[in-house]
Order: structure tokens, then C-alpha cells, then sequence
């Protein structure tokens, strides 16, 4: 990558997509809504159970301008994108979002949390991961706390993130997938036990759509 590039990757003028399309939301708060998905290359928290590993390394992506992005993301019916990963918020995302603003396109992003906050959003989806947790400042501007529920263990980290997101911030239990028919059961029970939290399914993979 030449100084230039790094120059406008820095920048945020130009982002490593991974893939672009327009499709149904299948998880948390924003279920069976339509939006366009922008995928960012590039993960340094890498969850074993990661469905979307061939996201992690952004080599593989060469950098995309953002407004020709922005352009396509315009023309979505829904005038609304989920920014997601990956992990977003290894780039500059301020000039993305602006350029949406200007464009009168809701943001909804996508995080770990593990880097900190840039971008205008409409919709911030937190999702923290044990092997590198969410910074301090990312915790209140979360609207929707979404904890993968692997193993038993996940329950108390799930209590762990809940009492840092702010008071009006939904909460969300997803089941891993690979997971899902062993731990529905003891995720359905602990609801009903502790009914401030809520269960995400990932609809869009039973529903098979991207």
C-alpha cells in the first residue's frame, strides 16, 4: 500500500470492504427491517466462533473510495446501512458518516467496542467479546447490547457488559450458532429468570438470506 493510500485509509476517504448488499436485518433490535450491509475488512479481536473469518485479514480487500460506497448506499430503498465487520472501528468512519448524513441515510453500526468511537450513528449495536473487551467510553453510547452465548460461562459476562451500558440500552442474548440447540434451552430459562434481558436469533440463517 503506497503513502497515498495509507494517507486516505487514515482519512477514512477510502475503506477495505469486503462486500456490499442490500437485505434484511436478522439479529437484535432492527430485526426484519431492510437495509443495505457494508462489511469492513479487518479484525484484530478474532472469536473462534467467527462466522465471517474471511473478513479478519483487510490485505485481502483492497481500499474502495468511500464516496462511490456512499453513492451506492444512497440508491438502497430503505435509506438505511448497518456498517459492520469485522471490526469497523479500526478506521476513521467520520467522513463515511457524514457523507451518509448528507445523503439523509440512517447508520447503524456493528462493534466489539474494542476501539474507540468515530462516525455519526443513528444505532449503535455493542457486542463485547471476552478476549478483548469494550473501552470504557464505547459502554454509554450503546442502544442495544448483544451478548454471544457460546457456553455457560457467557451468562456472567453478559451480566459483566450489562452493568455499564447506559439505563435505556436494550439487552440481548444471541446463541452462537454452532451452539444454538444446545444452549436455546438454558438461554430461554435464564430469561425468564432475569427478564430485563431479550433473545436475538440470527434469522437471516434461517431464513437463508445473506
Amino acid at each position: 500500500m503506497n503513502t497515498e493510500t495509507k494517507k486516505q485509509l487514515s482519512d477514512g476517504l477510502v475503506l477495505p470492504v469486503v462486500e456490499e448488499f442490500y437485505s434484511i436485518q436478522g439479529e437484535g433490535f432492527h430485526t426484519g427491517k431492510a437495509a443495505y450491509f457494508l462489511r469492513v475488512g479487518g479484525c484484530d479481536v478474532g472469536c473462534k466462533w467467527c462466522d465471517e473469518k474471511r473478513s479478519w485479514n483487510p490485505d485481502f480487500f483492497p481500499p474502495l473510495n468511500t464516496d462511490e460506497v456512499v453513492e451506492r448506499i444512497a440508491e438502497c430503498p430503505a435509506s438505511s446501512v448497518v456498517v459492520t465487520g469485522g471490526e469497523p472501528l479500526l478506521y476513521n468512519l467520520n467522513h463515511l458518516c457524514s457523507q451518509l448524513k448528507n445523503k439523509g441515510v440512517l447508520t447503524f453500526l456493528e462493534t466489539s467496542g474494542a476501539h474507540s468511537l468515530s462516525g455519526e450513528w443513528d444505532w449503535i449495536c455493542l457486542s463485547p467479546k471476552k478476549n478483548s473487551p469494550p473501552l470504557k467510553s464505547v459502554y454509554p453510547a450503546a442502544h442495544e447490547l448483544k451478548v454471544i452465548i457460546a457456553d455457560a460461562s457467557d451468562f456472567q459476562w453478559a451480566e459483566e457488559n450489562a452493568v455499564e451500558v447506559n439505563e435505556k440500552c436494550i439487552l440481548y442474548l444471541q446463541p452462537e450458532w454452532s451452539q444454538r440447540n444446545k444452549m436455546m434451552d438454558a438461554i430461554t430459562s435464564y430469561i425468564l429468570e432475569h427478564p430485563k434481558w431479550k433473545i436475538s436469533l440470527q434469522s437471516h440463517k434461517y431464513m437463508k438470506i445473506p
